[in-house]
């Protein structure tokens, strides 16, 4: 089932695209805070964005660039705002598609269905992790917290991954050498306790100190 985020501050526009497209057995998310869109779109790591762009605190174009920075889902610019020059906007900033407001229903699901298909049908689509502000890209190997972005390298990625998708649980070393054996790096117990150091450098530089804890004799974890 393709998940879509629903970037629309009209609650009943929202409402009213969030019930169409759940008929169409989308499962379909409702943006609450808009002053911390990226923190809601990585949260819910939609397939597809629905965005307008009159928005509290900023506009469409604001989010869909952030978006970018860290992701290729696609993106359909729903607004009333479409005179050439934001049609010509939003596909500069980075949207895919754009619809006039007021809009048909069957339209828009229409293309909805489309760019779904093309896009993955064709191609694989980026994963986002999040946790206490910070984005984890696993399609380009970065970490993003605030304006901060930081690289990893391929051991550093995996480790982070693993422990962000056990959030607030041990992860033992054990463990975290099989998934690394598994991704084809074979490191010891050295190797091992060096990538962790250098990923809580990184971290720390990007304003995430202690994001990662030592349970002595246990492992390590992503505190919630």
């Amino acid at each position: 089932m393709y998940r879509i985020l629903i970037v629309e501050d009209d609650e009943i526009i929202a409402r009213s695209l969030k019930k169409h497209l759940e008929s169409w057995d989308y499962d379909v998310v409702c943006v609450e805070d808009f002053s911390d869109i990226m923190k809601e779109f990585a949260g819910a790591a939609p397939q597809l964005v629905l965005m307008d762009i009159k928005l509290p605190f900023y506009n469409g174009y604001h989010w869909c660039s952030r978006i970018r920075e860290m992701s290729k889902v696609p993106v359909i610019f729903v607004s009333s705002a479409s005179d050439n020059m934001n049609i010509v906007m939003a596909v500069n900033m980075g949207g895919d598609d754009f619809i006039a407001k007021p809009f048909d229903l069957d339209v828009l699901t229409a293309k909805i269905q489309a760019l779904l298909r093309r896009t993955y049908d064709f191609a694989g689509q980026n994963t986002v992790l999040e946790h206490r502000g910070a984005l984890l890209n696993l399609g380009d190997a970065t970490l993003t917290c605030g304006e901060t972005r930081v690289d990893l390298t391929k051991n550093e990625l995996k480790i982070l991954q693993v422990l962000m998708e056990n959030k607030e649980k041990i992860v033992s070393r054990d463990t975290l050498m099989t998934k690394l054996w598994e991704s084809d790096s074979f490191v010891d117990e050295n190797t091992l306790t060096v990538n962790i150091a250098r990923l809580r450098r990184k971290l720390e530089a990007a304003g995430l100190p202690d994001f990662i804890r030592t349970r002595k004799g246990a492992g390590y974890l992503v505190e919630g």
